[in-house]
């Protein structure tokens, strides 16, 4: 049975790769595995079909048989436990990996999401000129302990993994905020991520049904 995943029927960011359903179809892409999407509306979402699936009515959601996840991190999770390519097969370096899938989304989105949420959904409060930039300095403080942690490396912990791909996946959201460049090293381990031939198709399919010219 063909895996499926969701997706936005029109992605808020354009198909510029922002939309998480694209860390899915990454891993998707590295571990070489087939997928169809079904596309959901704004109001598809709160529909009790796909609140079945996903509890609190986002994207992207994971269909394979009888088993239905969500969250990405879990989808990720799942498909490089069952599937080469995304872990490493010694135990310690395994474990190292899983650690970066956590740290990317728990210690590294949760600033640059709360950046999002200050530059446009707050952009017209009045305080939001003041919190910006505190916004900002907590965003870099995470970044100058992982630009550390990285130096001049290619990947975080030796060969590309399962971590790699959700922590490029989150810094990819900074590059509209010009903080990313301050960085050089994790701006070339992002362009390095984005490489990839399973990133360019995965970036290509989701870019694909929100281009200008699609349906």
């Amino acid at each position: 049975m063909t895996i499926t995943i969701t997706a936005f029927e029109r992605s808020p960011d354009g198909g510029k790769g922002l939309a998480r359903d694209t860390r899915v179809r990454w891993a998707l892409e590295e571990v070489g595995q087939p997928y169809a999407v079904r596309f959901v509306s704004f109001a598809g979402m709160k529909a009790p079909d796909h609140l079945a699936i996903h509890p609190f009515g986002q994207i992207p959601t994971y269909e394979d048989g009888s088993l239905s996840l969500f969250e990405t991190g879990s989808i990720v999770f799942h498909l490089a436990e069952q599937h080469a390519g995304l872990l490493p097969k010694e135990r310690d370096a395994r474990a190292r990996a899983i650690t970066w899938m956590f740290a990317a989304l728990n210690t590294i989105e949760p600033p640059i999401l709360e950046l999002t949420t200050a530059r446009i959904f707050e952009a017209d409060k009045p305080w939001s000129e003041a919190r910006l930039p505190l916004v900002k300095d907590r965003v870099r403080a995470r970044l100058d302990r992982l630009s550390a942690h990285l130096g001049v490396a290619d990947w975080l912990d030796d060969a590309f993994s399962a971590g790699d791909l959700l922590m490029v996946s989150v810094l990819l959201r900074l590059r509209m905020s010009g903080i990313l460049d301050e960085y050089r090293n994790l701006a070339a381990y992002v362009a390095r991520g984005e490489a990839r031939p399973a990133y360019i198709r995965a970036f290509a399919a989701q870019f694909a049904i929100n281009a200008p010219s699609a349906n």
